[in-house]
């Protein structure tokens, strides 16, 4: 770490995000605007120092040659997380490793891996891992007229209320992101916490058709706290926290195919 600190930091902040403290310093000050747009939403500056995590942030130096260029590195703590010529690679990284780190170490609300989106005063929640397909699923939910609250992580308070963890949707291309707004979408995002009235447990299935079954309650907890962040630190509170949820919602399970039939029937079904 001693080494580290001797690189010759520039600037730096440190802020709250639902509870969990995070720094960040940079070698040129310039970056700091740069990386607001990847902090994590609803981020706060916080006039403490005392951090639980500290993210380091080098950009080189402009080159005197022509045609070279040196790594942008991102260090979490001690460790080289990260180190790419391009800036926005980096920048990735960094988004990545704060929403995981504030998931796993909030004081206010429970993490789940699910998109969420607001319908007629009630969320839906879409549980799953990376690359199942949250995010064209949420994608074509807004489209359809539901109203943003994530695409990555649910936030659940205790009376079992989803809250906005709104940024822009990480749609795959290839091994990279494309940074899709809500405003491109002509959709709008939610901007206070909401009731679950459905769950839907899928995962994208070439050729399938949405024709899920209604699960028990328990099962549903069990589903839910498959992709809850902080299961295992916390059991006790995830899951009388995911009780509330499972036993005031109903819960859906089955494979899906096109996502604009599917956002259709599950808005549907949220009305019977």
């Amino acid at each position: 770490m001693k080494k580290l600190d001797r690189l010759g930091w520039a600037a730096g902040l440190t802020f709250e995000s639902f509870g969990a403290r995070v720094g960040l310093r940079v070698n040129d000050a310039r970056l700091l605007d740069a990386l607001a747009d990847y902090l994590p939403p609803g981020w706060k500056r916080s006039t403490s120092s005392v951090v639980e995590r500290l993210y380091s942030v080098y950009a080189p130096p402009p080159s005197r040659r022509r045609g070279l260029s040196g790594f942008h590195i991102l260090y979490g703590d001690h460790v080289r997380l990260a180190r790419s010529k391009e800036a926005e690679q980096v920048f990735e990284v960094l988004e990545s490793e704060l929403q995981r780190h504030v998931a796993e170490t909030a004081r206010r609300g429970l993490f789940v891996h699910a998109g969420a989106v607001g319908w007629r005063g009630r969320a839906v929640l879409l549980p799953g891992r990376s690359f199942s397909g949250k995010s064209t699923l949420v994608t074509e939910l807004l489209r359809a007229g539901a109203t943003y609250y994530s695409d990555e992580y649910a936030v659940i308070d205790g009376r079992g209320r989803v809250h906005p963890f709104s940024r822009p949707i990480g749609m795959r291309e290839g091994a990279g992101k494309r940074r899709v707004t809500i405003e491109s979408l002509n959709g709008a995002a939610g901007d206070g916490p909401l009731p679950v009235g459905m769950v839907v447990v899928s995962e994208y299935k070439e050729g399938a058709r949405w024709r899920p079954r209604e699960i028990s309650s328990g099962r549903g907890v069990l589903e839910l706290l498959a992709h809850t962040v902080s299961a295992r630190r916390d059991p006790a509170n995830a899951l009388s926290t995911l009780e509330r949820v499972a036993t005031r919602a109903r819960v859906l399970k089955g494979a899906r195919g096109e996502a604009r039939e599917t956002a259709v029937s599950i808005l549907e079904a949220l009305e019977l």
